[in-house]
C-alpha cells in the first residue's frame, strides 16, 4: 500500500487544563507532584472548581506529539476515543484545524463524558496531572481505521493506554497491523507511575511488537529498575532498533545497537512549563525520521521543539515548528 500518512498515533484523546498553582495546593488536594494521577468523575469536578485561573486546551500525550509532528510539516493522523459531547467536539475540531486526520467514531450511547486532563503548575515549571480517561479509556481495537495505519510510515503509540486493558488490546492490534504491512512502530513509555504499574508487560510488548522507543531517564531507570542510567541504556539497546531518552536540561540520548549520540538541549530564557516537553521532543524526532535525516538532527529538531513549548503555558506550539526548523537551520 502506498504511503498516505507520515504518522498516526494512537493514545488518550482528553482535554487539558492548566492552571498556575503551588505546592501547598499540590498537597491539600493529595497530588503528587510531577507525577500523573488517575482520578474519578466526583474528584475530576471538585479539583476543576479549586483550580483558579485555568485555560483549556485539546491534549492528551499522543495528541500533543501529533499536532507538533503536523506543524513541522508532517502528514497525519490521529486515533482517540471522545464523547458526543463539548469538549469532545472542541477535541476534535481542534485537531482538524491543525490538519490532523481524525475519523474515530464518537461514543454513543453511553453517558462517560469525554476525558479531561487537570494540570497544575508550579513555579519551578514542573507539572502534576490528575486525570479522567472517560471515554478516553473505552478506546478498542475496533476504533482502529487499518487502512490508515497500513498507510502510515509510523505508527505512534501512549504508554498511558496500558492503564487500561482495552487500550493494551488496541495497541497490540495497531502494531499487528503496522508490522505487517512492513511499517514502524514506535511507543512513548508516558510516565515513571506506568511504567511501575506495567513493567513486565511493556518490556515484554516492546519486544514483540516495537521499533523505536522514547522514555525520560525516570521512566528509563524504572523500565530496568536500576539507578545507573548507562546500564539501563544499555539493556534497552538490546531491545530496539533505536530509542531518544530526555534527561532535561543535560539534553538527550539517542541510542542504536551499536552506537550512542548525545544530544545538547536547545536554549530557553525562562522555563515557565514542562507540559508537554517530552511530547513535542518527540514530534521533532519522528517528523525528522519520516524525512529520512539523520538520528542527530531528529534529536536537534526534538530538542528545538522542546525548548519552544516550555517557554509558555500549554502543551502545545504557539509558532509554526517548520518556520522555527528553517530559521535553525535544520530542515
Amino acid at each position: 500500500m502506498t504511503i498516505e500518512y507520515d504518522i498516526t498515533a494512537v493514545g488518550h484523546a482528553i482535554v487539558d487544563v492548566l492552571a498556575p498553582s503551588d505546592d501547598g495546593f499540590l498537597s491539600k488536594h493529595d497530588l503528587h507532584k510531577g507525577s500523573m494521577t488517575l482520578i474519578d468523575t466526583h474528584r475530576a469536578l471538585s479539583l476543576s472548581e479549586a483550580m483558579n485561573d485555568s485555560e483549556m486546551a485539546s491534549g492528551g500525550s499522543a495528541g500533543n506529539t501529533i499536532s507538533g509532528a503536523a506543524s513541522f510539516g508532517a502528514k497525519c493522523a490521529y486515533v482517540g476515543k471522545v464523547a458526543h459531547d463539548g469538549l469532545g467536539e472542541f477535541f476534535s475540531k481542534d485537531l482538524k484545524k491543525m490538519g490532523v486526520e481524525f475519523r474515530t467514531p464518537v461514543l454513543h450511547d453511553d453517558p462517560t463524558p469525554t476525558g479531561r486532563c487537570l494540570i497544575n503548575v508550579t513555579p519551578d515549571g514542573q507539572r502534576t496531572m490528575a486525570t479522567f480517561l472517560g471515554a478516553a479509556a473505552l478506546i478498542s481495537p475496533k476504533d482502529l481505521d487499518e487502512e490508515i495505519i497500513k498507510a502510515s510510515q509510523i505508527t505512534y503509540l501512549e504508554g498511558y493506554l496500558f492503564d487500561t486493558p482495552s487500550g493494551r488490546e488496541t495497541f497490540a492490534k495497531a502494531a499487528q497491523v503496522a508490522r505487517s504491512s512492513g511499517r514502524k512502530t514506535a511507543i512513548t513509555l508516558s510516565d515513571g507511575f506506568v511504567v511501575n504499574r506495567w513493567r513486565d508487560d511493556l518490556l515484554a510488548f516492546i519486544d514483540r511488537h516495537i521499533d523505536l522507543v522514547f522514555a525520560n531517564e525516570t521512566e528509563l531507570l524504572a523500565l530496568f529498575q536500576t539507578d545507573d542510567f548507562f546500564k539501563a541504556l544499555r539493556y534497552l539497546r538490546g531491545k530496539t532498533e533505536l530509542a531518544f531518552v530526555t534527561r532535561g536540561a543535560e539534553g538527550s540520548v539517542v541510542a542504536k545497537l551499536d552506537d550512542i549520540h548525545t544530544i545538547a538541549a536547545s536554549p530557553v530564557d525562562k522555563v515557565v512549563d514542562t507540559t508537554g516537553a517530552g511530547d513535542q521532543y518527540a514530534a521533532g524526532v519522528l517528523f525528522g525520521l519520516t524525512q529520512g535525516l539523520h538520528v542527530t538532527v531528529c534529536g536537534q529538531l526534538g530538542s528545538l521543539a522542546a525548548a519552544e513549548v516550555i517557554g509558555h503555558y500549554g502543551p502545545r506550539s504557539q509558532v509554526s515548528l517548520k518556520a522555527l526548523a528553517t530559521e535553525k537551520g535544520l530542515i
